[in-house]
């Protein structure tokens, strides 16, 4: 009994913490309506693995939203949140399809994230697949969708996604994969960045895997049947 009540108090201790520091990040929020694009802690916890293990410096080049082609925009949105513009911060069809999935897998396998959810992980959260850490990105989901524009949400994304080995953000990325600005990716080279983001350090334009040449391909069907006809925000 003294045992069981000493693993109830650890318990309730590590809850306590936890909504303490989500009650302060949730009051956050609302200050990252406007002003530069923070760091998030996917690359804090970056510099610190390197600090121990060594690995590429950090790449960061964050860009206004403006300065990021409309193509890695729509492509992004289509390979990762068709419905983006439209949603509350969740697509719940997939979230039940996922759910579904991930049951009898035993485990988190497909997360079904929409771009808010996978904004609120990169800026607040850890890098790990457990239930509970997901509990915590759908609160800060609802915040995120709640006190941000659209347009904002997809801006800090865009800045803070991983898209290689310590490479985050699509300024960085351009620069580094095409020598080029984000303003001036073309068409393909959107789709090549795009179809990273599932996978960014096995599934890139400098590894060409089978995986990211076909959903490359994917995201260019995709572009060429919605260029006509598709609202896409401001």
């Amino acid at each position: 009994m003294r045992l069981l009540r000493l693993l109830s108090g650890l318990v309730l201790a590590a809850v306590a913490v936890d909504l303490t520091v989500l009650a302060l990040r949730w009051a956050a929020v609302p200050h990252l309506a406007q002003g530069p694009v923070p760091r998030s802690r996917f690359m804090a916890a970056y510099l610190k693995k390197r600090a121990r293990h060594g690995g590429p410096p950090l790449r960061w080049r964050p860009v206004p939203l403006a300065a990021i082609a409309p193509a890695l925009r729509r492509a992004v949105i289509l390979g990762e949140d068709a419905t983006f513009y439209s949603n509350d911060g969740f697509d719940i069809g997939a979230i039940l399809w996922a759910a579904r999935y991930d049951w009898h897998a035993g485990h988190i396998v497909y997360g079904a994230s929409t771009i808010t959810q996978q904004t609120a992980k990169n800026l607040f959260l850890d890098p790990s697949r457990t239930f509970f850490r997901k509990a915590n990105e759908a609160l800060l989901t609802i915040a995120l969708a709640h006190y941000l524009r659209k347009d904002r949400i997809l801006d800090i994304y865009l800045n803070d996604a991983q898209f290689g080995r310590g490479l985050y953000g699509a300024g960085a990325a351009a620069r580094y994969y095409f020598h080029e600005s984000a303003a001036h990716l073309t068409v393909r080279q959107a789709a090549e960045l795009a179809a990273t983001l599932p996978d960014p350090l096995g599934a890139n334009p400098a590894t060409r895997s089978r995986y990211f040449r076909e959903r490359t391909a994917k995201i260019l069907r995709l572009l060429r049947a919605t260029a006509l006809h598709h609202h896409w925000g401001s």
